[in-house]
Parts: structure tokens; sequence; C-alpha cells
């Protein structure tokens, strides 16, 4: 089946929408591939219009700077794993199990979809590993944060949060447990591949490793259904 995955996402953080014209689609998969290649550091839209054959004053037509198209590529993942959050849940039972399933969609990598169109998966799983919090540890966020532009990861976090209070309704902090587990199976799974030594991870699989650590740590905080 050939399909691709689209998403609305916030018309603050672009000044032409990407999802409107081929040349807009292809410039976000050409930079999911490109900030993954190069890091976000070296990544520039000079780069990413000679790998496009077209000139940088076109990117610059779709992105003020390359912070807001890194922004962008981030909402779309958000969006995504909120989808493949209610769409794989959605079968189970049992409380506990939902938020089995949710650690595993957290560590492991992107399923892969059908569509010439469609993004990396896993390289874009591994730039949301290694360089999502460079869009919200900046100077700015407050200002930035004005337009909603974070409302996506915040409603991931939001029905996470339900997830938990689901299992233990006792449990006074759900939101800050949503945010710490997206942002520790980020952190961990970047430690276990650069910095092992911050990690118990040792010879083991990383993402069975994160996995593991995750589901310890949750169930250990909770005191909900068995």
């Amino acid at each position: 089946m050939d399909y691709s995955l689209s998403f609305k996402v916030n018309n603050k953080i672009y000044l032409r929408d990407p999802e409107g014209t081929e040349l807009g689609k292809q410039m976000v998969k050409h930079s999911i591939d490109l900030i993954f290649q190069l890091g976000f550091e070296h990544f520039t839209f000079k780069k990413l219009a000679m790998e496009m054959n077209t000139t940088e004053a076109t990117v610059y037509r779709y992105f003020e700077n390359k912070h807001r198209l890194l922004l962008y590529i981030l909402n779309w993942y958000w969006s995504y794993m909120e989808y493949l959050v209610v769409f794989q849940l959605e079968p189970v039972n049992s409380p506990k199990s939902k938020l089995e399933k949710l650690v595993e969609l957290l560590t492991r990598e992107l399923p892969e979809s059908a569509g010439q169109s469609d993004y990396n998966k896993n390289y874009l799983h591994q730039i949301v590993i290694s360089e999502s919090s460079k869009v919200y540890l900046v100077k700015e966020v407050k200002e930035i944060n004005q337009h909603e532009v974070f409302k996506p990861y915040k409603d991931l976090c939001e029905r996470i949060s339900r997830l938990i209070q689901a299992y233990d309704p006792q449990y006074l902090y759900p939101h800050s447990l949503s945010s710490t587990l997206i942002e520790t199976s980020h952190s961990q799974l970047f430690f276990s591949m650069y910095l092992s030594k911050l990690t118990d991870c040792g010879n083991e699989n990383k993402q069975v490793f994160v996995e593991k650590y995750l589901k310890d740590l949750l169930f250990t905080l909770l005191k909900g259904q068995k």
C-alpha cells in the first residue's frame, strides 16, 4: 500500500506551507536526510539548496531560519508519535500494558511506511534523539511559545499523562512524569550511543536497555493495577 501521512503544522513556524507544494515536501524530506548526515550545527540552507538543485532564496521563502525548519520537523514527529500512541494502544486493554507499549514506542525505531514522499523515519528518530532539545533550550523560548508552536509536544505529554492517571489515579505528577519519560528516552539513547559511562547499558542492546530502564523507573514510581 503506497501512502504518506500528513499533519497540520502551526503556520507560525513557516513562511509558506511546505505541504502546499511538491518542492516544499521535498525540502523537508531532504532536510531530514541532511540534518541526520551533517548534524544540525553543520546544516545550512545553502547546503540544502545545493542538495535539491535549487537556490538558497527559495528555501528562505518557506522558512525564516534553520531553527524554524527543525521546529517544523519536530512538530511533525510529535504529531506522528501521538498518532502512533492512539493507533497502537487502542486495542490494548489493561492500563499497565498500555504504559508498557508506550515505553516501547518511545524507545524503538519508528515504523517505516510506504510512499515515495514519506520521510525517513529512522533518520527522523535519530534527529529527535540528538537535536530535539535545540528547539526549546534557547533564550527566545518564552517568545516562541506564545505562538503555541510546542502544542503537539504538549498534546503528546497530555495523552501520556492520562495513561499514567489511568494506571495510578493517586500519582501527583503525571505531566512531569510524561515529559520525563520522553526526554529520558532521548537522553539515555544518546548517552548509550556516545557517552556510555553515563548509563548502565554495558554491552546490552541500547534500545532494549533504555526500554527496560524506563519501565523500571515508571513502575517503581507508580502503584497502579498489576
